[in-house]
């Protein structure tokens, strides 16, 4: 009897998961435990394997569609079953050759073209599938219909519609993109946000950067402001830490994090990511370039593990990387807070009685209401503030 394979428990309450992509085809012979599909679920890009092997009898669900644990995704001939040697490969004895009344006829090669009728094969062009053999039909006999060719467009095109006023372009909501909308409206919906901004004078920091960036470069590390402003946020967190907590709705209780677990939001050409940096209390400013640059990569490729995307007790977002001064940004569930750093311009600042044009960043911390009140929230950035502004207090507090 054939082996339904189903999406499996992947852990972390997740419930459902988009196919990203097959690594087998109907027809293949696969090894034990060998991964058949790629999947994406609300935290990353996961290979899953197979805990049997056998030929694939049948793939149950296309690429782009989304899959709920327990779905089946394909049917196997397990080994030892009829058709299916049992190390995996075809027999060494030639197929017999078709037999008619007239003699015999040569078989048909392995890889044939798709059916579909020339109407169909019209309206793939039209949408713009430039190879139909990559549709999988499900019309009579595996024929490809039309309403494949519009569900295997959707997944790998922008749809061009229209509407009384002149083109649209339609892009479907899936992947990541599909995972950031839906977590983000949830936070929205269940925080009582509210957003606090300051400015620092950052221009001591800023000269110290530049005297260390060579010396960072030389062993092979882009030395950036991030870790810095993670040390500074580190070491307010110890004198507010309401601002590094969650809150468990069905307990009714604050939960207050003793360890600081800090989330960066990183940008990939797929949408937002949070890679988290575990117990930063315990790193240096070169341990956290490093870790912050190794990091960064594995998510920008999708190579990243569920494992270091779990477990924030605080996150930090730098949109001033891409021009931006002030945003409120949203709270990355189940954090409590989350810093948003802009862009460091130079502004006319007064300092000791003076006009000077100092290298200012702007800050904005979005918090959650419920946990704390706004003195405590104001007084942990401008506790910030001041880390930013004396970065020797940063190294003089550090353990």
């Amino acid at each position: 009897m054939p082996y339904e394979f189903r999406l499996p428990d992947l852990g972390e309450g997740i419930t459902e998961a988009e196919i990203r992509k097959w690594l087998v085809k109907e027809g293949d012979v696969i090894g034990e435990h060998q991964s058949v599909l790629e999947v994406e679920t609300d935290k990353a890009v996961v290979e899953v394997p197979s805990p049997k092997g056998g030929k694939v009898l049948a793939i149950k669900k296309d690429e782009g569609e989304t899959a709920a644990v327990g779905d089946v995704l394909l049917t196997i001939e397990a080994k030892g079953e009829a058709g299916v040697e049992k190390e995996g490969k075809p027999p060494d004895e030639k197929r017999r050759e078709s037999v008619t009344v007239v003699g015999e006829l040569p078989e048909a090669p392995e890889e044939e073209a798709v059916l579909a009728a020339p109407a169909v094969r019209e309206f793939a062009k039209e949408m713009g599938v430039k190879d139909i053999n990559q549709v999988r039909g499900t019309g009579p006999g595996g024929s490809v219909t039309k309403e494949d060719i519009i569900r295997f467009s959707s997944r790998s095109i922008f749809r061009q519609t229209s509407d009384e006023y002149g083109e649209l372009e339609r892009v479907p909501l899936r992947g990541l993109r599909k995972t950031i909308a839906k977590n983000l409206v949830k936070t929205q919906k269940g925080t009582a946000f509210v957003t606090g901004m300051e400015e620092a004078d950052v221009t001591d920091l800023w000269e110290l950067r530049e005297r260390e960036k060579t010396a960072f470069r030389e062993k092979g590390i882009h030395l950036t402001f991030l870790p810095f402003f993670i040390k500074a946020v580190q070491h307010a967190l110890k004198e507010h830490p309401m601002l590094n907590a969650s809150m468990d709705e069905e307990r009714e209780e604050i939960v207050i994090k003793k360890y600081i677990n800090m989330g960066i939001a990183v940008d990939t050409p797929e949408g937002l990511m949070v890679p988290v940096i575990k117990e930063v209390e315990k790193k240096t400013i070169l341990q956290l370039a490093m870790e912050l640059q190794e990091i960064s990569d594995r998510a920008r490729q999708r190579k990243i593990s569920m494992e270091e995307l779990k477990g924030n007790s605080f996150t930090i977002t730098n949109y001033g990387h891409f021009g931006g001064l002030f945003a409120t940004p949203i709270i990355n569930s189940p954090d409590t807070a989350i810093l948003g750093l802009g862009r460091i311009a130079e502004k006319p600042w007064v300092r000791n009685g003076r006009i000077e044009i100092r290298k200012v960043l702007h800050l904005s911390l979005t918090f959650d209401h419920r946990v704390t009140d706004g003195a405590d929230a104001s007084r942990f950035l401008t506790k910030i503030v001041r880390y930013l502004e004396d970065p020797a207090l940063i190294f003089i507090e550090s353990a």
